[in-house]
């Protein structure tokens, strides 16, 4: 048998422990000076690495998974100032989509994945008068589902064979002799 040294393994060990720390530090590559957000249903990009050449700062736009090039996506020029240019979009219905901002020069500012998650729904607060009938209801186990007699025939006669085969594996293993 071969034995691998205390203090390999014990290198290891820290090395594996170690691993998912440092990747948790790393942040996601979101492209130098581009920042992704949602609120809701609006999606809003932000950067500050595009200059402006005849007016424009440049081009952002919204990718679905299904969509493979900039010009396909929802497309929104890019407004502000010198410190700071952003896009939004409204409207956007719950999923994954790419942000990808081209700036007037026709250099990639960044790209970015998002996920847009569904609004969620109103919650209705119980009425102060209403309380359970008859109280909770141990055991039901949340199933709503009702089976038919043959699957619990079935269910009960393989619960008594496993009874059976128990009680003849334990009688055997003390009495070998004995069938």
């Amino acid at each position: 048998m071969r034995n691998s040294s205390p203090v390999l393994r014990s290198g290891l060990t820290v090395a594996a422990a170690a691993l998912p720390l440092a990747l948790a530090a790393v942040p996601a590559a979101a492209g130098p000076g581009i920042s992704v957000s949602t609120t809701g249903s609006t999606v809003s990009v932000t950067t500050s690495t595009c200059t402006q050449i005849n007016g424009s700062w440049g081009t952002a736009s919204l990718l679905t998974s299904s969509q493979g090039s900039f010009a396909q996506g929802r497309q929104v020029p890019l407004s502000g100032t010198s410190t700071s240019q952003s896009a939004a979009w409204s409207n956007v219905t719950p999923g994954t989509y790419t942000v990808i901002v081209i700036c007037s020069d026709g250099t990639t500012a960044g790209t970015q994945s998002v996920v847009v998650s569904p609004a969620p729904s109103p919650t209705r607060s119980p009425s102060p008068t209403a309380s359970p009938s008859r109280g909770v209801m141990g055991g039901v186990g949340g199933s709503s589902t009702d089976y038919g007699t043959v699957t619990l025939v079935a269910g009960g006669t393989l619960v008594g064979a496993g009874v059976l085969a128990t009680a003849w594996y334990l009688r055997r293993r003390n009495k070998p002799y004995r069938l």
